[in-house]
């Protein structure tokens, strides 16, 4: 870890260079470019290994840009296609399947391809990357970091130092954070790197509170979400609706979703939030479960006994601070409060401090509080 620090200070001096906000529309304009030349490629070369875990990559990236569960199956096709014709030492289909794993949640499986691929390609900052976000989710800070600082020796670009951000973020250290994603913005190469750096300065100054500064960074990020998360704290519950009805028209993955039903909540169109609260339940059931996000929505719009179900899940399968904090929610949620503070004690034992994490274990202490 202090050595991740001296390479960072390192980089911002000289000016060198999940966390997914909604997709900008020309990035999905980038990506069926992308898919389209390779699909025309393999029809002229269908035995091109590379070509196909290529494919199945852009696959898992159309997934997420549309919210669409039918590109997780393609991406899955194309990759064992891509296994079938070289089935040894294929590095780019098991960053490809680790990848695919990681956008279903399946951590596990995430990690054991990303330790497969660093085997044969030890000096991909791809499968780095993979492996920090797969550690990250299952808790294992010490290994995350390992990886991260190799992702940062190898390539240190965009991907690398919003990784860096996030890993300083989750451990409380937002100065940082921060000056990683400023570096990151000034190594980008494209405006869709620049849109994501913006949307995430922007999540790091919403989460502090300061809605001007958040506010001018979703602007530069053209983020719906993010000018209808700033609109909803403002109180501005119209213009919050207006916001995420768009973002939901365009892409409707199940966070957007629920914020979309958490303003017409405000609105007091009850039943019109309540079938965006079972929408996205749906979209998470599609993308093959996602027992964390489940968890908090029926914590806060459904069902406790099966807030506390998924959750349960859940932590059965990784002890991370993500999962920590919806076992604590959801056991507040059933009046479990005394067994719910050792898990909220946990998700911010790193120094996390995300705005709803806090107010989820300010509750739980209230409610102890209270009860004596």
């Amino acid at each position: 870890m202090r050595k991740l620090l001296v390479v960072l200070a390192c980089l911002l001096t000289v000016g060198a260079c999940a966390r997914t906000p909604e997709p900008p529309v020309q990035q999905k304009s980038m990506l069926e470019r992308t898919v389209s030349g390779l699909q025309d490629k393999l029809r002229r070369s269908p035995e091109n290994a590379e070509a196909w875990a290529v494919l199945g990559s852009a696959y898992v990236e159309m997934a997420r840009a549309t919210s669409d569960p039918a590109f997780h199956q393609r991406a899955r096709g194309a990759l064992d296609e891509s296994v079938k014709i070289q089935p040894d030492g294929n590095g780019s289909a098991m960053i490809g399947l680790g990848a695919l794993a990681n956008a279903r949640h399946d951590f596990t499986a995430a990690r054991d391809w990303a330790v497969k691929a660093v085997a044969v390609r030890p000096d991909s900052a791809e499968a780095q990357g993979v492996l920090v976000d797969a550690l990250t989710q299952l808790g294992d800070d010490t290994g995350a970091s390992v990886a991260l600082q190799r992702m940062l020796d190898l390539r240190p670009g965009v991907a690398s130092f919003t990784r860096a951000s996030y890993h300083f973020e989750l451990h409380g250290r937002v100065d940082e954070a921060r000056d990683a994603l400023r570096t990151a913005l000034d190594s980008a190469s494209s405006p869709e790197e620049e849109a994501f750096c913006h949307f995430h300065l922007g999540e790091l100054a919403f989460n502090a509170g300061a809605l001007d500064e958040a506010a001018g960074h979703y602007e530069r990020a053209n983020s719906e979400q993010g000018k209808g998360r700033v609109a909803a704290a403002r109180g501005r519950t119209d213009e919050a609706l207006g916001h995420y009805r768009a973002l939901v028209a365009r892409v409707p993955a199940p966070q957007d979703l629920v914020s979309y039903g958490e303003a017409l909540d405000a609105a007091g169109r009850r039943e019109e939030a309540a079938a965006q609260y079972s929408l996205a339940l749906e979209q998470l059931r599609a993308f093959g479960g996602d027992d964390l996000t489940a968890a908090l929505i029926a914590a806060d719009h459904g069902s406790p006994e099966e807030a506390l179900r998924f959750a349960s899940a859940e932590w059965g399968k990784r002890q991370s601070v993500f999962t920590a904090d919806a076992m604590a929610w959801a056991l507040h949620v059933n009046k479990r409060d005394a067994e719910a503070l050792p898990y909220a004690d946990k998700a911010i034992a790193s120094g996390w401090r995300d705005r709803t994490v806090v107010r989820h274990r300010d509750a739980i202490v209230a409610a102890l509080g209270s009860a004596r």
